[in-house]
């Protein structure tokens, strides 16, 4: 209910600001908040228990905060599709002055830093995917963090060799990895930005020094994260005197990020990558307890990559999306090939035959990904061979349709060396995502994060620090041979996030996809994909979708949805069934004969919006 009330708000500024003096722009309007108080005292604050300690590696990466009903959105020209209405509005502002999608992303993710704090930001890192439709060329942009060039392979391991307890470890200064978003951002708009840099942080600075409207989400989960106000910046920003969230309705400020934006927008990335900032984000670092090992230097030499993307075939189409250290898009590709055999359209969805088929394809294909995907700086990874159709065939052979296989051993798929080790660590990302399409047609899909939510909760100059170096295995070595995924100085840590083009037979870009989620990311994502492609239904209806699948550790599903009731069915076949809430957050944009289709995930508070915009049904 809640999130349909600040829904409503947020449209009620809306509407009023179309009568307010031209030129003062929608940002402005809703950054004034005139009737907060009021909003505030009728919505009062719902206090909820801790989030809970765990240590099996198992926790949301954002706790689930309800879900909102949600029709696709359709637009003539432009569609932008991100986890919050503030950020929605701002990729809007800068499509309609004429805008790339690369500068409607950059415009965003900025706003999204400031009012969705807890997934994303200048703190973290980035997998950034670009469509240009002059040259149809697809190209793949790496800001993912990097480890301190003091790290050692034995960072998380007390005096003893055992492992420190994990929620000690995401929120000591260890955890903060070297973060890559703006350098990722600045090398992106540099090949495909239109407008100018500077006025890229327009609506983020308006927003920061005016004042943003606390939503529901942001409410719940910064008062069930006792750990954020341990860190005296964070809670004097988020918290009040009472040491209690900031107020649904209330409005939010936050001059020092206003600051460092300008400074950025002028000058550029180097802002935030030598000098002043660099030495407080060590200082930061440094002073947590445990201390970090992150420094000045570290940010200095930070570089980031652009790569060469990943496509491979489903049936007609061409999925493509993110190389090595980002392991969804070959899980992905791994796990629909072994489908394909299939014939998933004559399936229901959510039913128990389907939930079977794919859970057994995720654990086939995370065996895979857990042994052979890593830094490709630093290992070795057989892309080809994990995606080579012949050998996708035989593995999906071993799918049987009437019995789970359990627990699933890695293959050796063509060019893999037999050097490694795997491991199963869990990432657990606090993470966001965006998808875009401008007018020209180039397109966007843009996953961000900080890791965990509010990452290491260290706030510095109004943002916060990721906690990324937890998604490196903890375990050097194991059975006498090196994890792929170990920690080394520089290294980048394995990812699963996904941001996802879908081509079509034509070789025409149909679906722009992706979505937050830790390492659940390529089950979120693969089964939307399927949704459209194989059960013909619309983008919403998709993301929509109750989440399931294997991450070959039992078959998950999600809480509270039809799968409840499949539970007892699976476990018959074989299954060890996991129930979770997975708040996801999959924000895809179609393009259909009616135009521009954009669905956001009901789960959290995103929405879509482009020019023109019609809700289906309205």
């Amino acid at each position: 209910m809640q999130n349909a009330l600040w829904q409503a708000r947020v449209q009620i500024v809306v509407n009023r600001e179309r009568s307010l003096k031209a030129g003062r722009g929608l940002l402005l309007a809703l950054a004034l908040g005139t009737d907060s108080a009021a909003y505030a005292q009728s919505n009062p604050v719902s206090r909820v228990a801790p989030l809970p300690r765990d240590d099996a590696h198992e926790v949301a990466p954002e706790a689930a905060t309800g879900k909102s009903q949600k029709s696709v959105v359709y637009a003539s020209r432009t569609m932008a599709v991100t986890a919050n209405p503030y950020s929605t509005r701002a990729a809007q502002e800068i499509l309609g002055a004429g805008g790339s999608a690369m500068d409607a992303a950059i415009a965003a993710e900025m706003v999204l830093n400031l009012v969705e704090p807890q997934s994303s930001g200048l703190g973290g890192g980035t997998f950034l995917l670009h469509y240009d439709a002059a040259t149809k060329r697809t190209s793949a942009f790496d800001g993912r963090e990097t480890a301190p060039a003091a790290a050692k392979a034995d960072r998380f391991l007390q005096a003893d060799g055992q492992a420190m307890r994990f929620i000690d470890a995401v929120q000591s200064g260890m955890a903060v990895g070297t973060p890559g978003l703006l350098r990722a951002l600045e090398m992106a708009h540099r090949k495909y930005g239109r407008l100018p840099w500077v006025k890229l942080f327009a609506p983020a600075i308006s927003l920061a020094e005016n004042g943003f409207v606390v939503s529901p989400r942001l409410n719940k989960l910064l008062e069930g994260d006792p750990a954020l106000r341990r860190n005296a910046a964070a809670r004097a920003y988020f918290y009040d005197a009472d040491g209690h969230a900031r107020a649904v309705g209330s409005l939010l400020k936050n001059p020092l990020f206003a600051d460092l934006l300008k400074r950025i927008a002028r000058q550029g990335a180097q802002v935030f990558y030598r000098g002043a900032v660099a030495r407080d984000i060590a200082a930061a670092v440094a002073a947590r307890v445990p201390p970090g090992d992150l420094t000045a230097a570290d940010l200095a030499n930070y570089q980031a990559r652009e790569r060469e993307a990943v496509c491979g075939k489903y049936r007609v189409y061409t999925i493509c999306g993110m190389p090595p250290p980002g392991s969804g898009t070959t899980t992905i590709l791994a796990m629909l090939g072994m489908l394909e055999r299939f014939d998933l359209r004559a399936l229901k969805p959510n039913s128990v035959e389907a939930v079977h088929l794919f859970a057994e394809a995720g654990s086939l294909a995370y065996a895979d990904r857990d042994r052979y995907v890593a830094d490709p700086d630093f290992v070795p990874v057989p892309v080809a061979g994990l995606i080579d159709p012949a050998y996708l065939r035989r593995r999906g052979a071993l799918i049987n349709p009437a019995r789970s296989m359990g627990h699933a051993r890695a293959g050796l798929p063509p060019g893999a060396s037999t050097a490694y080790a795997g491991d199963s660590l869990s990432e657990l990302h606090g993470t966001s995502h965006l998808s875009i399409i401008d007018a020209a047609g180039n397109a966007v899909a843009m996953t961000s994060t900080i890791e965990s939510q509010f990452g290491a909760r260290i706030l510095v100059h109004g943002f916060l620090l990721n906690n990324e170096m937890t998604d490196f295995s903890w375990i050097a070595q194991e059975e006498g041979r090196p994890v792929a995924n170990r920690i080394e100085p520089g290294k980048r840590p394995r990812s699963s996030m996904t941001p996802t083009f879908v081509f079509d037979a034509n070789n025409k870009l149909m679906l722009v996809m992706g979505a937050p989620g830790g390492n659940a990311i390529p089950n979120f994502v693969a089964k939307a994909l399927i949704g459209v492609l194989d059960w013909g239904l619309d983008v919403q209806q998709a993301v929509a979708l109750p989440n399931m699948g294997s991450r070959n550790r039992g078959t998950d599903l999600e809480r509270g949805t039809v799968l409840d009731g499949e539970a007892d069915a699976l476990r018959a076949m074989g299954h060890t069934i996991n129930f979770f809430d997975f708040p996801s957050g999959l924000h895809g944009i179609m393009v259909t004969p009616r135009g521009l289709a954009g669905g956001s995930d009901p789960r959290r508070e995103g929405e879509a919006l482009g020019e023109g915009s019609v809700i289906s049904g309205h």
